[in-house]
């Protein structure tokens, strides 16, 4: 363990917290982009490694040490919402809130090393992280249990119906048609394997930066699981179809998500992460490596 890195996500989280949850992240994905794009042109990829999925800006530390310190606040009042993740933290003054976040970022740093190093799942660390901290969340600082509370008398759903549904197969099969069939352009121009394995991460961080939208107020969707888990999917496999099939049962798996575990809830827990660790988790059982990571 890298105590230096250690320390650092106490900084990480304090920065998700002051910042807020959604803002941190959107940087995240600036920092993936940057990363990604100097590592396809044969640069160096500390970018990625050590800011967008670091101790700095990491999901697993500053958008978990985010979405803690708003159910915190949340808990204590301060908020109008514990499952606020768009504003920032800081204008509260409540010293405990930042506090919060940056224990929560030290916890994701802990929870990320357990897991790639004692249980070594060959999944996406990051988004596995994630969702363990924001079930801690939930439970430390919520009152709605597991999946929510629904009001007396409101039938509950677990997937979009009707057009909706229509609409997300439609941007699960948009966004995995041009993930994967971008990646066959690159093989068939004959890009180096090192740069067509950024790409995934490329892929991410432009649809994490495309939130920006989302926290301006405009109805645009998460999609960086969609995107990240095509393209993997393209890229893992070789198959450009690929893509296309796992963007729609991405697509379709974090609506499920986000009804089951969103909805009528006073925390978040995030329907991205849990679609890309699971899928992750899947493509690489599939196409890669097994069910544990390479030794």
């Amino acid at each position: 363990m890298d105590v230096f890195a250690l320390i650092g996500a106490f900084g990480g989280g304090i920065i998700g917290a002051y910042i807020g949850a959604l803002p941190a992240f959107i940087l995240t994905g600036v920092m993936a982009i940057a990363g990604a794009a100097a590592a396809m042109a044969g640069g160096a990829d500390a970018t990625i490694a050590y800011v967008a999925f670091g101790s700095y800006l990491g999901p697993h530390i500053a958008f978990a040490g985010g979405v803690a310190a708003a159910a915190y606040a949340g808990k204590k009042k301060i908020l109008k919402s514990g499952a606020d993740i768009l504003s920032p933290l800081y204008g509260l003054s409540d010293p405990l809130t930042l506090l919060v976040g940056g224990g929560f970022g030290v916890l994701g740093f802990v929870i990320h090393y357990f897991v790639s190093s004692v249980l070594r799942l060959n999944t996406d660390l990051p988004g596995i992280t994630v969702i363990i901290s924001a079930l801690i969340v939930r439970f430390a600082f919520g009152s709605c249990g597991l999946t929510g509370k629904p009001e007396s008398g409101v039938k509950r759903e677990y997937i979009t119906p009707g057009k909706g549904m229509f609409c997300n197969v439609l941007l699960g099969a948009g966004i995995g048609t041009g993930a994967g069939f971008v990646y066959q352009a690159m093989v068939s121009g004959g890009v180096s394997q090192a740069a067509i394995g950024s790409f995934p991460v490329l892929c991410f961080g432009i649809a994490a930066f495309s939130l920006i939208f989302t926290q301006t107020g405009f109805a645009v969707p998460a999609t960086h699981h969609i995107a990240l888990i095509s393209a993997l999917a393209a890229v893992t496999s070789g198959n450009p179809l690929m893509g296309c099939v796992f963007g729609i049962l991405a697509a379709l798996f974090g609506d499920f998500a986000g009804k089951t575990f969103n909805s009528y809830c006073d925390t978040h827990v995030d329907p991205p992460a849990c679609t890309i660790f699971i899928f992750t988790f899947l493509i690489n059982v599939l196409f890669g490596n097994g069910f544990f990571l390479p030794i």
